[in-house]
């Protein structure tokens, strides 16, 4: 008889043990019995507990990823086999290679943004995305950088990560083309590259700001450097009402439908671990040599990381996102968003609020 991770036994070995029994000619009164209590018990079990047998999820991230202390935490807590969800993660060395993956349906999950995910959409593929992170870039400037307003960038060197479509760098230029009529990408020396060496640049002097990702500009901060103005921040001036997850978890329709019951544990089991990360500094303790900080770096990520947990109702973000979409749509072109002018309806798994 086997029994699973889960604590659910197997009723197809108990069928299978009962018929060999009575083949072989070894069944005594007493076995068959004995056989029969242990079905039913198995059936009791598996009806009054069946959140246990919700079902496998395969996850892709990158490797030394934000994504990675979330699922750390899940694991390490046991979140996932509590939830009744066998949790099978795989790393990857790209974003292109995880969305690839799932488009290839070598995944169920990956984490990727909600832009990326209308797009995919609008042109006919059933993605769908729960909200991961409100968490964002931003365009950071030494601590005695004579720099204090998105104006006083004219003229200067500013370093972006992310390429020329990064949805951080296109909200900041709408806001400063809006409120004092400048195009960044003329009136600023703009400068493209990783985020590693975009951080490193800067910190050497040779930019006079730099737009990073979330967790390259909480480094940042706690090493000398303030943050000038943040994709939020332009995002609330431009119409948006609260913070919108910039990253979701991403998977099919047709997935979380025939799988439903393995897509709501999981995210509740993300839940319990983002519960565990708000409140928690012990166990940020623990993940830092895999978040390879420490100290005052340490504490300035583990905050912007809590600022960035998702909570605000789904439908708000829904309406958000949808203003934001116009916005980035009309600055980024078809380059960005394809030929859709406005968010496709279902961005938004639909289950969130069922």
């Amino acid at each position: 008889m086997r029994v699973s991770l889960q604590g659910a036994v197997d009723l197809r070995a108990i069928r299978d043990s009962r018929s060999r029994l009575r083949e072989d000619g070894m069944a005594s009164r007493r076995d068959l019995l004995r056989m029969t209590v242990w079905g039913a018990a198995a059936a009791l079990l598996a009806s009054a507990r069946p959140g246990l047998a919700a079902g496998k999820v395969r996850i892709g991230v990158l490797k030394f990823g934000t994504v990675s202390w979330e699922l750390d935490t899940l694991k390490h807590h046991k979140l996932d086999a509590a939830n009744g969800v066998d949790l099978e993660v795989t790393d990857f060395a790209g974003e292109d290679a995880t969305n690839v993956a799932l488009l290839a349906g070598a995944l169920d999950v990956i984490v990727s943004d909600w832009l990326w995910v209308s797009r995919q959409r609008s042109e006919g593929a059933d993605l769908t995305l729960a909200p991961y992170s409100t968490t964002v870039g931003a365009v950071m400037v030494k601590d005695g950088s004579p720099i204090r307003r998105i104006a006083d960038l004219k003229g200067k060197k500013i370093g972006v990560t992310g390429g020329p479509l990064d949805k951080s760098w296109l909200l900041i230029q709408a806001l400063a083309r809006r409120d004092d009529a400048i195009d960044l990408t003329t009136a600023c020396e703009v400068v493209y590259g990783a985020p590693p060496l975009i951080s490193e640049k800067a910190a050497e002097g040779e930019l006079d700001a730099a737009l990073n990702f979330w967790h390259f500009c909480a480094r940042m901060e706690a090493n000398g450097f303030r943050r000038l103005v943040g994709a939020n921040d332009a995002a609330a001036a431009l119409g948006a009402s609260g913070p919108v997850s910039a990253l979701g978890y991403v998977f099919h329709d047709k997935w979380a439908a025939e799988n439903l019951g393995a897509a709501k544990a999981f995210l509740k089991a993300s839940a319990q671990a983002k519960a565990i990360l708000a409140k928690s500094d012990e166990e940020w303790l623990r993940l830092a040599p895999l978040v390879r900080a420490e100290g005052k770096e340490l504490e300035k990520l583990r905050d912007r990381y809590r600022e960035g947990i998702p909570r605000r109702p789904v439908a708000d973000e829904v309406a958000d996102a949808a203003r934001l979409y116009r916005v980035l749509a009309g600055i980024g072109g078809e380059k960005l968003v394809g030929k859709a002018s406005d968010m496709a309806p279902g961005t938004y798994w639909p289950g969130l609020t069922q």
